[in-house]
Formats: C-alpha cells, structure tokens, sequence
C-alpha cells in the first residue's frame, strides 16, 4: 500500500501528458495505418478494407518512385554536409579562441529561423537566372569572375535535389557543431595528457583518445539529421514549391491528399515515412538504453 501511495502523486501528475499522447500521436498513427489499408480514394466513400493493397501499388507509381529517389539524395548530402561541415567548426573551435562565444551565436543563428523564412531566402539566393538576369549566387559568382560556374541550382535536372540540401546543410550545421563541441569538451583533460606523456603526438591523441569519444555524438547528430531529412516539407515546398523536380514523398503526400483528394494514398506515404524514421530512431533508443544501462 505504501508503495502505491509513493508512486500515485506522480502518475497522476503525468496522466494529462500520457492520455494526450496516446490519442493524438500513438491514436493518430493507428488511424493513419488503418485508413492507408482501405480503399477510400475520394473523400465521400467509406473505404473497404484492402490489407497492403496500396502500400504494394504505390511502387507503380513513376512519381513516388521518384520522389524516393530524390529523398536518398537530398537526405546523403544533408546527412553527410551538416556532419562534415559541423565538425569542421567544432574541431576549429575546439582549442578555444578569441570571441568563440560570439562565433558560437554566429553558427548557431541559423537554427533559430524556421525552415520556411531559409527556403523563402534561398529561394532568391539559388534563382537560376544568369548572365544579365542572374541574381543571388549567380550574380556572386558573375561578379567575382566565376561565372562559368553559374547554373540552374535546384531546378537542374540531375543534381537539383542536392542543391536543395545546401540551405538545410547552413541552417542544421551550427547545431551540429554545438553537438560536437560538447563532444570534444567532453573529454577528460587527463586522458590527453597521459597520452601525450606515453609519447603520442597531437594527431595520435585526437585519433586514439577524442575520436573514440566522440562516436556516441555522432550517432546522435546522424539519427537527428536523418530524421528531418525524411520527413522535410516545409523547407521544399518554400524552396521550389509543389514540382516534381523537387518531389519528395512528404510534398507527394500533400499533393495526393488536398490536390488529388486521395486519403488513403496519402495515409499509405505518411505510412511510409514514419515506418522510415522509425527504423532511422528505434535502433538508436535501443542502443542508447542498453548502453545507459551498461554505465
């Protein structure tokens, strides 16, 4: 008895938060699920159920198979852009300098602005006009003498999707290289002394004893990053709009619902997108309990 009285207060401190989340996130999902396993494609009908029906016709699908096809590439170069370029100021940061704290601010700035204010910004900056109508990058690269490099940005045929990853990259970056700071600050002073004192140069004690620690982090910031690029909308859709140059499954999902007016398809891709994150974060959650509960 005494231990329920220890443990009520507590639950039902928490129970508000529970039942919220298990209507509106855990309830909504399995609504999801279950209207992508019927036929309802108009908004009038009642829908039958058909079982995985649609999940298997959607890869007949010429448009989804390229809006999958532009996710992979949008979410490698994102993933590995913000990575490399987040450790890059980290490492550069590491040793501390003169006004790193304004610096810090600098980096981290762009996080504070949602996805839709970078995309209406870049938007202007990746314009494709060039020569005398070139604008943004373009007209950068015109002024400076490189104008050979000029070109069509995120409406390029073969390498749009990757451009679009570049505002994502500036704008998830500076969170990246907070992450990674914390990482390298992290390390016990000790250890690299002790190192240095066996006879390790620097660059012995960065690759033996900082890297290692920073394994952890970056599994974190990949599993962060990977999750976002998945399920990006909002940065897409301000960037470019609804084109299929730019299609990704979260914009063809929009399109299938309030353009095609098409509930079940759209519920079968955002099936598919949270199936996607859900082997992205579930492996990393498991790990990190585990390894919570080694320690």
């Amino acid at each position: 008895m005494s231990r329920v009285k220890r443990w009520l207060p507590g639950l039902l401190l928490v129970m508000p938060s529970i039942i919220a989340i298990a209507v509106f996130v855990y309830g909504m999902l399995g609504w999801n699920f279950k209207l992508a396993m019927t036929d309802q494609h108009d908004e009038i009908s009642a829908g039958e159920f058909v079982g995985l029906t649609n999940f298997v016709s959607l890869w007949d699908q010429e448009r989804w198979e390229i809006s999958v096809r532009h996710a992979i590439v949008f979410t490698v170069v994102f993933v590995g852009g913000a990575l490399v370029l987040g450790w890059l100021l980290a490492f550069l940061m590491e040793k501390g300098i003169r006004g790193e704290g304004g610096f810090r601010a600098i980096y981290l700035f762009p996080m504070a602005i949602s996805f839709v204010a970078t995309g209406v910004v870049w938007r202007w900056l990746m314009n494709s006009g060039q020569d005398d109508q070139a604008v943004g990058l373009n007209r950068l690269l015109d002024g400076v003498g490189l104008g050979f490099l000029q070109n069509e940005w995120f409406r390029d045929q073969d390498w749009g999707m990757a451009a679009m990853a570049i505002p994502a990259v500036w704008q998830m970056s500076g969170y990246v290289m907070a992450l990674f700071l914390a990482g390298f600050r992290g390390v016990p002073e000790e250890l690299r002394e002790a190192a240095r004192v066996d006879g390790c140069r620097e660059w012995q004690v960065y690759r033996y004893i900082v890297f290692p620690y920073l394994r952890p982090v970056t599994l974190a910031a990949l599993i962060i990053l990977g999750h976002i690029s998945l399920k990006v909308f909002d940065l897409i859709v301000s960037v470019s709009g609804k084109q299929i140059i730019t299609d990704v499954p979260a914009v063809f999902m929009w399109v299938a619902v309030f353009d095609s007016h098409d509930p079940a398809k759209g519920a079968t891709i955002a099936s598919y997108i949270v199936l996607t994150v859900t082997v992205f974060v579930v492996p990393y959650l498991v790990w990190n309990a585990r390894r919570e509960k080694r320690s």
